[in-house]
């Protein structure tokens, strides 16, 4: 990136009960943010993919599109019996979900934020994760559909008053995933049907094309699939889960990692080193690399390539999730929800560990765009105590800290990752910095290998006697009954005179050893 052109500032987005605030950066002037807005009245707020608007929930009605940028209000809409919506990428349009009470009530409304129109409705009688959106779009909005009864329907994005411009017959389909641009493909999910083995395809998502998938997959025993597209739309991991492990090993069932290529290079399993479940799965932000934490306690992390070969093992531990750093080579694997919270900072490039740290009782997890530091979040109503923000440096280093009454979300403004500076630059300069340090250490001067020994042998300690919990405590315990008297300066008259047999029956025994030796 030329230097001539400034990188955007980070932006936080933390909501309250009611009200949400956005803060500049980090890096934070005097340790503290500057509060851009602060406590907006909302019910819920959420940025689009790409950072340019923001969607604020004012009420039960009332729904408001700004402009990112200038923090300016670009339309309100009311909207009665609101129960969800959610914003396009590039955040033209707002697409809402009304509660309906008849199917002539057509209670999902595609609007466009400029204008204000209404420029599609249909009617659904339920939302879940795989129905909402109803409307999906790809990241760069040049392509809209929606998952309906045994087909899926494709739009004009750009004149969405065209309807439906071409279906997709697929009988029996559950669940649906647009690739990221370029491409663009489509993943569907078809489970199990009277015998028929589940299965997941892909279809290119243009009309003269879709006549057969591009690859296909069948698995059996599979009632839910999560599909994660690559960055460059060559690849799709497919989370294959089913709520019953035959093998009584789990009660949460079991999963498989399963990987399709748009190209036909691999169909099957992901040769994954240890047998359990599946906790999080990964792509680098390039497409080129997958990382992926799965087995039993302590569960096992490993990067592969998108041929599915591994390229570096990153331990076992109390882990369950994975995060690439936007501007690559860097990754944090840490152990959230009902695990300890223990984070590891890896360059897997240089295949080393960068640092470790902690963050307890973490909800939410993600790098900055930028890829320099990484925020965890403790938010309600997940826990209603000790929620909070925390901000680390790329090496695990804790930057920032900030307690809350009730926090519900701690967001990152998104902004595109190739705005930034390569983080390449920051590396090398501390790696320069800890090679200055080393230098101005005192040499120990070289010892003979007798010394070495010597101090190897004294260094080692032996391990301690096990102590009982109720007894670690004991010497400051006894130190206030006794008026501040240390344990080992209380020695009684019986230990004093034990001591003492013990000491004369070893001279006798010396004593009668010698005489022994002598006569002899």
């Amino acid at each position: 990136m030329s230097s001539l052109v400034q990188s955007p500032t980070l932006e936080i987005l933390a909501r309250e009960p009611e009200v949400f605030s956005i803060w500049k950066g980090p890096p934070f002037n005097n340790g503290q943010p500057l509060v851009k807005l602060e406590k907006v009245p909302c019910t819920a707020a959420r940025f689009s993919e790409n950072g340019s608007r923001l969607m604020v929930t004012k009420s039960n009605t009332v729904i408001s599109v700004q402009d990112c940028c200038s923090s300016t209000e670009i339309r309100s809409f009311d909207i009665p019996s609101l129960l969800a919506a959610t914003l396009s990428p590039f955040g033209t349009y707002l697409q809402t979900f009304q509660k309906s009470t008849t199917p002539q009530d057509k209670n999902v409304v595609l609007w466009e934020v400029q204008t204000g129109a209404a420029v599609y409705r249909h009617f659904q009688k339920n939302m879940s994760k795989t129905t909402w959106p109803s409307i999906v779009f790809t990241s760069d909005e040049s392509v809209a559909c929606r998952m309906a009864t045994n087909e899926i329907q494709f739009f004009d994005s750009k004149d969405f008053s065209k309807g439906i411009i071409h279906r997709l017959r697929l009988p029996g389909i559950a669940a649906i995933e647009l690739s990221k641009a370029p491409g663009p493909y489509i993943a569907a999910f078809v489970p199990e049907s009277k015998g028929i083995p589940a299965s997941v395809q892909i279809f290119s998502c243009n009309k003269d094309t879709q006549t057969q998938p591009i690859a296909r997959r069948s698995f059996f025993r599979c009632s839910t699939v999560v599909l994660h597209w690559n960055k460059i739309s060559s690849g799709v991991l497919v989370v294959a889960q089913s709520d019953v492990d035959k093998s009584n090993q789990s009660y949460y069932g079991e999963s498989k990692l399963n990987y399709l290529t748009t190209d036909g290079s691999h169909e099957g399993l992901v040769p994954l080193r240890k047998e359990g479940p599946v906790h999080d799965v990964q792509w680098s932000y390039s497409g080129l690399e997958f990382a992926v934490v799965y087995g039993f306690m302590p569960a096992r992390a490993t990067i592969f390539d998108r041929k599915c070969n591994p390229l570096l093992e990153l331990g076992q531990g109390s882990y369950n999730t994975i995060r690439f750093n936007p501007k690559g080579r860097l990754i944090c694997l840490a152990g959230f929800g009902n695990l300890p919270g223990d984070m590891a900072f890896w360059d897997y490039t240089e295949k080393k560990l960068l640092g470790t740290t902690k963050a307890e009782w973490s909800v939410t997890s993600e790098w900055s765009p930028d890829g320099r530091y990484f925020m965890t979040a403790t938010t309600a109503p997940r826990l209603q105590i000790d929620n909070g923000i925390k901000i680390f440096r790329y090496d695990g280093s804790l930057y920032f800290k900030k307690m809350f009454n009730k926090l519900y979300q701690a967001d990152w403004k998104p902004e595109a990752p190739e705005q930034f500076d390569d983080i390449n630059e920051l590396l090398k300069s501390v790696e320069t910095l800890k090679i200055d340090n080393n230098e101005k250490k005192v040499q120990v001067p070289k010892s003979s290998p007798e010394t070495r020994s010597n101090v190897q042998a004294s260094s080692v300690q032996k391990p301690a006697a096990y102590r009982p919990p109720h007894a670690k405590n004991a010497a400051s315990v006894k130190a206030e009954l006794f008026g501040g008297m240390a344990p080992s300066e209380e020695i009684s008259k019986n230990a004093l005179r034990n001591k003492k047999r013990r000491e004369k029956q070893k001279e006798k025994k010396a004593a009668e050893a010698s005489a022994a030796a002598g006569s002899s």
